[in-house]
């Protein structure tokens, strides 16, 4: 068994030990996760991840362990702009407090099933067609300029949305929550509900996202093990991380820009490899925690003072 097998081996013992635990035994139906457990489970994923770095570290050495960090680290700061649109498709179906951790917890494992069929697509055709790294980076770029102008309340606009307009169009809906259930019967006739219709948006929503994350992290790394760990960790701590920022959405007003500047980075590092010009795993996880660090404080300190003037 070489040192990969021993680290993919070591990957899924913690997480099928972390989902027992985690998605398991606390999400119980009609569980109200409260910050203080939010924030016990943000820390949790979080330390495995770490953990697994440092496991990564030991067995296949500090390059692949950096790339691994990198890519966690990008894919953990989109994933919090995701948490964002989660908040909006709870809003905007009025889903109760006590189905937000069931939702959460089907929605999360299909995006996890969606994201490893896209990895495993996307790490074929790039295998096959290297050229198309240089697509994926004029996108990337393209897409962080667009993110860095345009305004969170542009970007999402859910009675509009493409997958809930053909819902609509496709099934009999109800905006009643049936109480958990996906479906009920009201008049003899059978509705799909609210809990339906959201599980379906929040699947379908982290599948735009990954369409950015995805390629982003080739950039990062062409290994198959950092790709899938590190999109995986990052993504099995969303729910965690949904409870514990779900009150605070204007204290990161500004995190959206510093994702932006990462992805025009992460293009600009995928284009100019054309050239054949290289930049070490370090700068980019130095440009990738900088970006997010520089965007929340920004957006603290900007959260703060219109606070004050408010007051």
């Amino acid at each position: 068994m070489n040192n990969e097998q021993i680290t993919y081996l070591a990957f899924g013992g913690v997480l099928l030990l972390a989902l027992v635990f985690d998605l398991g035994l606390l999400s119980k139906k009609d569980t109200h996760i409260t910050l203080k457990k939010a924030l016990w489970q943000t820390a949790l994923w979080v330390s495995l991840a770490m953990i697994f770095f440092g496991f990564m570290w030991y067995e296949d050495g500090h390059v692949m362990a950096m790339e691994y960090l990198s890519a966690y680290l990008m894919e953990w700061s989109l994933s919090i702009d995701n948490i964002f649109v989660f908040i909006l498709i709870f809003n905007f179906f009025g889903l109760r407090d006590k189905f937000y951790a069931r939702v959460l917890l089907i929605g999360i494992l299909m995006a996890i099933i969606f994201r490893v069929i896209f990895i495993t697509i996307g790490i074929e055709l790039v295998t096959r067609f290297e050229w198309l790294l240089y697509i994926f980076g004029a996108i990337l770029v393209y897409t962080g300029i667009k993110m860095f102008t345009t305004k969170d309340e542009e970007n999402v606009d859910i009675e509009h949305n493409k997958v809930y307009k053909l819902l609509r169009r496709v099934l009999p809906l109800t905006p009643r929550d049936g109480e958990g259930k996906w479906r009920v019967t009201i008049e003899g006739k059978k509705y799909y509900t609210s809990i339906f219709v959201v599980v379906i948006m929040l699947a379908t929503t982290d599948i735009v996202f990954a369409l950015d994350s995805i390629p982003a992290v080739f950039a990062i790394s062409k290994s198959k093990l950092v790709i899938y760990t590190s999109n995986i960790f990052a993504v099995l701590g969303l729910r965690s991380l949904f409870f514990l920022l779900k009150g605070a959405v204007n204290k990161f007003s500004h995190l959206q820009q510093g994702i932006a500047i990462i992805l025009v980075f992460i293009g600009i590092k995928m284009l100019i490899e054309f050239f054949h010009i290289k930049i070490p795993v370090y700068i980019s996880l130095l440009v990738i925690v900088s970006c997010i660090v520089a965007s929340i404080l920004y957006s603290i300190g900007v959260a703060n003072r219109e606070e004050k003037d408010a007051s």
